[in-house]
This record gives C-alpha cells, sequence and structure tokens, in this order.
C-alpha cells in the first residue's frame, strides 16, 4: 500500500510518541503560536454547527445535519491521516515525524499536569486555590465543592481521561494508524463540543454522542485492566479491587463507558467518586462509584497521579511489547 513500510512495527511508534509525550508535553511554545490541532478541529466543529444547527429547523432535521456534521468531520480527520501516512512512508526519515504526530494527539502528560495543578493549587492555596484550578478541568460549579470535593473532581477527571484522553487513542492507532487515531481524535472533540444534553444540541449532538460512546467502548474497559496492573506497583493501590469496583460499580454511571476506569481507580484507591455534584443550579444526584471514603485529600490526589504514572507506563509497555513479538514472529 505505501511505498516503504516503517522501519520497525508500527506500535514502537506509538510507544516512543508515548515517550515523547512524557517528556515534551504540550508543545506549547510551539502550539501557543499556531494552535493545536485540536483547536483547529474545533473552528471547523463551531463552523458547521453554526451553519448547520439552526433552531427553527426540526428534530429530524438536526439529527441528519449532526450526522452529516461527523461524517464531514471525521472524514476529512481519517483522509488528512492517511495523506500524512502516505506522505512519511514514502519517506525513510518519515517514522520520525510520524512519532511527533502521534505525541501531539495523544495527551498524558497534559492531563498530569491539569490534575497536578489542582493538588498544588489546595496544597499551596487552599480550598480558592483548590477551587480556581479545578475550575478548568471540570464542569461542575467550583463554589459548591469543599475541599474533599475538589480533590474528587480532580480524581475523577484523571480517571475518565485515561481512557479517552490515553487509552483510546493509543487503541484506535494500533488498529488503523494515523487514519484512525485523527478519526478517533475528531470524534472525541464532536462529542465534547456538539453532544451535550441541552435544548440545542440534544438532536443535533446525538450521532456524535453515540459514535465517540462506541468508540470508547473497548478502550475503556482495556483501561480497566491497565489500571489494575498499575496498581501492582502503585503506592498503596489495591489492584484486585480495581477490577472488582470496576465490574461491581461501572454500570452506575449515566455512561455506559466513564464508570469503568472511575471504578478502577476508586477501587485502586479505596475511595467513592461521583456521587451528587452541582452544575451550576442543577443538582445531579448520581450513585457513588466505590465503597471506599468519599472524603477524598490531597494525598489522595498525590496517590491517584502516582497510579496514573504507572497506569501510562503500563499502556506504553503492553503496545512495546506486542510490536516487539509482531516483529520477532
Amino acid at each position: 500500500m505505501f511505498p516503504h513500510a516503517a522501519p520497525f512495527d508500527p506500535l514502537l511508534i506509538l510507544a516512543a510518541a508515548l515517550a515523547l509525550d512524557a517528556v515534551v508535553g504540550e508543545m506549547r511554545p510551539v502550539f501557543g503560536v499556531i494552535g493545536h490541532p485540536v483547536q483547529w478541529l474545533g473552528k471547523l466543529i463551531a463552523f458547521l454547527e453554526m451553519k448547520l444547527n439552526r433552531p427553527q429547523r426540526s428534530a429530524a432535521e438536526r439529527r441528519a445535519r449532526g450526522a452529516l456534521t461527523v461524517l464531514i468531520v471525521g472524514a476529512l480527520a481519517a483522509g488528512i491521516g492517511f495523506a500524512l501516512l502516505y506522505a512519511l512512508r514514502a519517506r525513510g526519515w518519515g517514522w520520525i515525524a510520524e512519532i511527533v504526530l502521534v505525541a501531539i494527539l495523544v495527551a498524558q502528560r497534559s492531563l498530569y499536569d491539569h490534575v497536578r495543578a489542582v493538588a498544588d493549587g489546595l496544597d499551596k492555596g487552599g480550598l480558592a486555590g483548590g477551587r480556581e484550578a479545578v475550575s478548568h478541568i471540570v464542569g461542575r460549579d467550583p463554589e459548591s465543592l469543599d475541599a474533599h470535593g475538589v480533590a474528587r473532581a480532580g480524581i475523577e477527571s484523571l480517571a475518565e481521561n485515561f481512557s479517552d484522553a490515553v487509552v483510546a487513542p493509543c487503541f484506535w492507532y494500533a488498529v488503523f494508524g494515523l487514519p484512525g487515531l485523527f478519526f478517533y481524535k475528531a470524534v472525541n472533540t464532536l462529542d465534547s463540543m456538539i453532544a451535550h444534553r441541552s435544548e440545542r444540541y440534544l438532536d443535533f449532538g446525538r450521532f456524535a454522542a453515540r459514535l465517540d460512546t462506541a468508540m470508547n467502548f473497548i478502550p475503556a474497559r482495556l483501561s480497566t485492566l491497565i489500571v489494575a496492573v498499575a496498581a501492582l506497583v502503585a503506592p498503596g493501590a489495591k489492584p484486585f479491587a480495581a477490577v472488582k469496583t470496576a465490574i461491581a460499580d461501572a454500570r452506575k454511571h449515566k455512561s455506559v463507558n466513564a464508570g469503568w476506569p472511575e471504578g478502577a481507580f476508586a477501587g485502586a484507591l479505596n475511595l467513592a467518586l461521583a456521587g451528587p455534584r452541582r452544575y451550576g443550579s442543577e443538582l445531579v444526584n448520581d450513585p457513588w462509584i466505590g465503597q471506599g471514603r468519599a472524603r477524598a485529600t490531597l494525598e489522595d490526589m498525590r496517590r491517584a497521579l502516582w497510579l496514573f504514572v504507572a497506569a501510562c507506563l503500563v499502556n506504553a509497555l503492553l503496545f512495546a511489547a506486542i510490536g516487539l513479538a509482531r516483529m520477532a514472529v
């Protein structure tokens, strides 16, 4: 299919990209000037939504136009991924550029930094510092959170996004290469922008929400196993409780996917996550996930960050091991 194949298995490119992301993170000096590719996608999605999601249209029309938006953005993203893959495989050094591209679209370091900022905010700025930091990563009302609520919110964001921002991009790259990774990031961005349960987006974003749910189904469950293995080496974590809690409590989450990584983190850390919380003026009475302490602390956040680092390492080693095994065959 390609003029030249990579000199080694693509999963080793993935492992190298994860290592690069762990070191350099978001590359802010570059993307602060030109914008991140996900931001470019976001501008396209916002433009299409403005043109196609008119309030005077019927629910059926808005669903159809929302599906069309997903197809346009997804096809464009996958097409760009395929074109880049073809161009890079035609050059002997192309694998180096591919490592950089994959590193740009995997957000393990960025996620770690944002959640660590919440822990640092609590540590150095008290409740006010924690609330300010957590407001950047969750949609709930930060003023309604006490210190335990801030800690829980940070841990929940870390757990849920471990699947969405780390495992799922890796999984779809492993299956379909750059086209699969680009398509997944497009769908995930669509879900975050137009799949809200509000009057404006309920119909327009329905197809995006369902496609994102489908694409995260396997990664969410794979993330549970990765967290459980990571708990073998993370300080004070419980590997068997991670699996047990995820299996028992994942279904309690309103998302068919998010409860799996949250359950794994809750079990591993002996915490209770989710539960009642406030979004603006709305109080959401969700059930607790996990049978441990609901009063999470700053120390629990530090333990969760250690577990996340270990899980990212296990994830990278998993794909590297598969790549090496395939090369040995």
